[in-house]
């Protein structure tokens, strides 16, 4: 049996005096080789001592266990709320001095195939959740701002936050509640841009007090299932979405039999390409360099052969066999031609009061998606040991947030959308940045702060 309290250490060497001959003692006095004369009162003398002794180890082993437990419980189970600035000031000290070696460690060849990599993972879904908030804000908010979005807060970002190998986008929450606010904005004949702006404001402040007041700890509550289930449930969101964008080439009344069947082709190459060659670093071919440089940019690689037919198809059999493309406008500037800059008075005093309501809602969305991607990035099978302590999933969550406020406040008011961690990308980043043992076993990951940039 395993022993692992000092008590009970304790006991088994007491069991193993009862048992042991030479400890022996006997109550009527008798001659030995190996023992000496052994009176009933010096018996009870001894049984005294060892008694007192032995209360006295229990008691400074019981002092010693409730003191690391106390550290623990200092360490790794904070209260919900702590002291002004508490969590932010703790998660800087913790990361800051180390701020130097996040840049050196992203100057390698892995961290370039996580580059390439992430520059066609990120700019994908800013298109696709692009076109998808042009329609359902009637152009107020479109490919165009998704995409300076993700540029800007993700480079402030990287540069700033406690945990850089995050990746921040727009997310579906995001945009059911952005069709919920056009809807009420419509209702009320308000103009939404307005309301969008003084509810991003609102949401902004309250994720501003939950960082500095450390309001980030609720997701200690949160289990392994919790995790499990909300990972799963936003990848199986993307793959679904996927799938119905190829349906939708087959079925779409704009579309032909040979665009749909080219655009499967194009999807099916390019997921086995980049899936056999990640894969390439477990097998025997090459050399072990080879092997793990090819493995690296096997994602890129994917994509590249996908563009590679599309362009052929085009090529030879013209525009018969064209999928569409983004179109890019001259100039940079808003979908719809509009200011930058959302005019804020344009909406009623009582309905700046009023958006504080939806802000409720919009900080829930906002706070459970940031801490959760984070928690699911924090996870100690990822092995990352910079700015945090051992199997501690809340450190760098608190200053996350705080960065996460002062994004949303900058693009409530220039009418950009609200970026917030994003599960599948963040952990496809994590990932891209894993190093394995030749056993196949997760061993590190590269902590640094230029693949985000």
């Amino acid at each position: 049996m395993y022993l692992h309290k000092p008590h009970c250490a304790t006991a088994a060497a007491l069991a193993l005096l009862s048992v042991s001959p030479a400890f022996s003692f006997s109550f009527s006095p008798r001659l030995s080789l190996n023992h000496k004369l052994v009176r009933p009162r010096e018996v009870a003398n001894h049984a005294a001592s060892f008694s007192q002794l032995n209360g006295s180890f229990k008691k400074s082993s019981s002092l010693l266990m409730s003191d690391a437990a106390a550290a623990v419980v200092d360490d790794n189970d904070p209260p919900i709320f702590e002291g002004l600035l508490k969590g932010i000031t703790r998660d800087y000290k913790m990361r800051l001095p180390l701020y130097k070696s996040d840049i050196k460690d992203g100057l390698n060849t892995q961290c370039l195939a996580a580059i390439c990599f992430l520059f066609f993972a990120c700019l994908s879904p800013a298109i696709g959740f692009g076109s998808l908030f042009g329609a359902v804000t009637n152009g107020a908010i479109g490919t165009m701002e998704m995409v300076s979005s993700t540029a800007l807060c993700g480079f402030i970002y990287a540069l700033t936050s406690a945990q850089p190998l995050t990746i921040i986008g727009s997310t579906g929450p995001v945009l059911a509640f952005v069709a919920t606010l056009v809807q009420l904005a419509d209702k009320m004949s308000l103009p939404f841009l307005p309301l969008y702006a003084w509810t991003g404001i609102w949401t902004s402040g309250i994720l501003f007090l939950s960082s500095i007041t450390s309001a980030s700890n609720l997701v200690k509550y949160l289990t392994r299932f919790t995790d499990e289930i909300f990972s799963t449930l936003i990848s199986f969101i993307f793959v679904v979405e996927a799938v119905q964008n190829i349906g939708r080439s087959f079925t779409n009344p704009a579309s032909t039999f040979t665009k749909g069947l080219l655009t499967l082709i194009v999807a099916v190459s390019t997921y086995v390409t980049a899936n056999t060659l990640r894969g390439l670093r477990n097998t025997v071919y090459f050399t072990q360099g080879v092997r793990k440089n090819i493995s690296n940019f096997g994602p890129t690689i994917g994509v590249i052969a996908g563009v590679l037919i599309a362009n052929w198809a085009k090529v030879s059999q013209g525009a018969a066999a064209t999928l569409p493309s983004l179109s890019i406008p001259p100039t940079f500037a808003t979908t719809s031609g509009r200011p930058w800059l959302v005019p804020l008075m344009d909406l009623p005093v009582w309905a700046r009061w009023g958006a504080f309501v939806p802000a409720l809602m919009a900080t829930v969305l906002l706070f459970l998606d940031q801490n959760i991607t984070v928690r699911l990035v924090n996870n100690p099978q990822y092995k990352m040991e910079k700015g945090r302590r051992k199997n501690n999933m809340l450190d760098g969550m608190h200053a996350d947030m705080l960065i996460i406020s002062i994004l949303t406040f900058i693009t409530s008011i220039i009418g950009l959308p609200w970026l917030v961690a994003a599960t599948v990308r963040s952990i496809s980043h994590v990932r891209a940045l894993s190093i394995f043992d030749s056993a196949g076993k997760l061993k590190s990951t590269i902590e640094q702060r230029i693949t985000g940039l």
